[in-house]
């Protein structure tokens, strides 16, 4: 098969690193990638927004399957341009994809459908919401989200009425996030273990393929703002068999029908991330894409092809229920420039990724890089991230660290405590 994946980030780094390595893949291509995937397979240059241009891409590069790897491509309706033109692609429709384009969207269909979440208050007006924060009805910590698309960085957890208001204020008013903030769900704030869970859908089955556990926080210890992800591990050690089958019950199965019953059955990489509470997981948001950094560590456990099972989901006929995975652990640690989250540096030579790629069982995914007068530069806010490999987390924890010791460029910053807390729930699970 002839396949092509769109992105540049290091999850489509990851992506292409399984997908060229498997025996059903004649060639793999991606659009626009990066200079780390250009190793690997060859790039075309490309406009991510111009979902009739890449339609045309696929077309005259006789693509058997497409694969979306960012979610901007799926709220621009890409899979409905490519369906329009008989191309075959393995990601939602738009409608679908309002499961994550639109968290107003998302909290009222799980609201129709008992599938069990937060409480929650949606706001179109800044007057609104104000009230609603000021009226305390959910209590502080309160979260608040932009309704939107916002890059990972749209969530706002505060921890009083004057860090909500503030934040309000960006959103509305200052419009920080863009046309994605003009409303904003206020819900309560859920105490517990967050997971990640994900799922191959077809429009009337899913499966499941893995968890994770990501640190969104920017500092060790979970300081400091949101960012788009610092790290993960898979597979969550308090995610186990009944836990998952109760989820696939209480959430995933109404998801599928609930999408089948409003005429937008959804096919694609379903990410739900849950919290795990003393009342039992709720769902905190979906994705309609895989993650970025967690799909850095869910694909080297896959133990079968993933080509046929994509294959299969895009042509709605997904049979499995069941995916092999193996016993392995995996580690993964964002390295990313100076100033990010709220800014990023660019043009710092990165030395040391072939010396870290020699590493047993280390692989280095390229997310903000550039060539620029013939050398490797950062060009973004995260620039890589290093995945390390082991029969259980310690050795995993210790190949990725030894990983991001030989990788160095000016203003790198990267949290030194990732994993620890798979440590620390492997040994609650073992007793």
């Amino acid at each position: 098969m002839r396949v092509l994946v769109l992105g540049s980030g290091a999850r489509e780094h990851a992506l292409v690193m399984r997908l060229a390595a498997e025996a059903g893949a004649e060639s793999v291509c991606c659009a626009p990638g990066n200079p780390g995937i250009a190793r690997l397979v060859r790039t075309i240059a490309s406009n991510l927004q111009d979902v009739a241009s890449l339609a045309m891409l696929a077309s005259r590069e006789k693509i058997d399957l497409t694969v979306v790897g960012p979610e901007l491509l799926l709220s621009l309706g890409v899979a409905d341009r490519f369906a329009d033109a008989g191309l075959r692609l393995f990601g939602p429709t738009a409608a679908a994809a309002r499961l994550e384009t639109s968290k107003a969207f998302a909290k009222a269909f799980m609201q129709r459908h008992r599938i069990p979440t937060a409480r929650f208050h949606t706001s179109t007006s800044f007057d609104d919401a104000l009230t609603v924060v000021r009226s305390e009805s959910f209590g502080t910590p309160v979260v608040l989200k932009a309704d939107g698309l916002a890059a990972g960085k749209g969530v706002v957890i505060a921890q009083t009425q004057g860090e909500a208001e503030a934040a309000l204020v960006a959103a509305m008013s200052e419009r920080k996030f863009g046309a994605a903030g003009e409303t904003i769900v206020i819900e309560e704030c859920l105490s517990g273990q967050e997971v990640s869970f994900f799922l191959v859908c077809d429009g009337t089955r899913a499966l499941p393929i893995g968890s994770a556990q990501d640190h969104k926080r920017i500092f060790d210890s979970d300081r400091g703002p949101n960012t788009g992800g610092m790290g993960a591990f898979a597979p969550s050690p308090i995610f186990p068999s009944a836990l998952q089958a109760r989820v696939i019950k209480e959430v995933v199965e109404p998801v599928m029908r609930g999408m089948a019953e409003e005429q937008c059955p959804f096919a694609g990489f379903l990410y739900v991330g849950l919290m795990l509470t003393a009342d039992g997981p709720k769902v905190i948001e979906f994705n309609v894409r895989m993650g970025d950094p967690e799909t850095q560590v869910v694909m080297p456990l896959l133990d079968e092809p993933l080509l046929p099972i994509l294959t299969a989901a895009a042509d709605r006929r997904l049979t499995q229920s069941t995916c092999r995975i193996n016993n392995d652990r995996a580690v993964c640690v964002v390295m990313a420039s100076r100033g990010y989250p709220e800014s990023s540096e660019s043009g710092q030579v990165i030395d040391g990724i072939d010396a870290a790629e020699k590493l047993s069982d280390v692989t280095v995914c390229h997310a903000g890089t550039a060539i620029r007068g013939g050398e490797l530069v950062t060009a973004g806010g995260r620039i890589l991230t290093v995945v390390g490999r082991g029969a259980d987390f310690p050795q995993a924890i210790g190949r990725a660290y030894a990983g991001v010791a030989k990788i160095h460029f000016d203003g790198m910053q990267y949290r030194r405590d990732i994993g620890k807390k798979a440590l620390h729930e492997t040994a609650e699970s073992a007793e």
